[in-house]
């Protein structure tokens, strides 16, 4: 008979305003942990950018025959990859040279990546020569 029991009326609107204030003060304390934590100094802009903007070259020898590669890019992709001097002798002594860039071109141009493409059968070694000379023009237009 000593105790007394205590009824303790809560109103709904008052857990409700609780629950949503405790949820706003949660939220509050981890967005200000993602925006002042010590390893997220660069912009937006420097995170995607990738390349120097610009045109650069790499050469392949060919049967003592230089072959200029050219990878044309901007800040965050790989435009066009072309030679800048085949000429038609070449061309015609390695009439798969033309084929390979082409097909490897097309395929960094869409996937933005030199690790996914796809060598031809019919010219395996020249399109792994062809793919390692675009690898040393981008790797000089890369940002460090």
């Amino acid at each position: 008979m000593g105790s007394r029991t205590k009824i303790i009326v809560l109103h709904m609107k008052e857990i409700i305003y609780t629950a949503v204030f405790a949820a706003l003060g949660i939220l509050l304390i981890i967005l200000l942990f993602i925006m002042f934590r010590p390893e997220n100094k660069e912009d937006g802009a420097d995170a995607r950018r990738q390349y120097t903007p610009g045109i650069y070259t790499s050469t392949l020898t060919l049967n003592n025959t230089n072959l200029e590669v050219e990878v044309s890019v901007d800040e965050s992709r790989i435009n066009s990859i072309r030679f800048s001097n085949l000429d038609e002798t070449v061309a015609a002594m390695f009439p798969l040279v033309q084929p390979a860039i082409e097909d490897i071109a097309e395929q960094v141009c869409e996937t933005q990546s030199l690790d996914d493409v796809t060598l031809s059968d019919e010219a395996p070694y020249t399109s792994q020569i062809i793919l390692d000379t675009i690898k040393e023009a981008v790797s000089k237009a890369a940002v460090r």
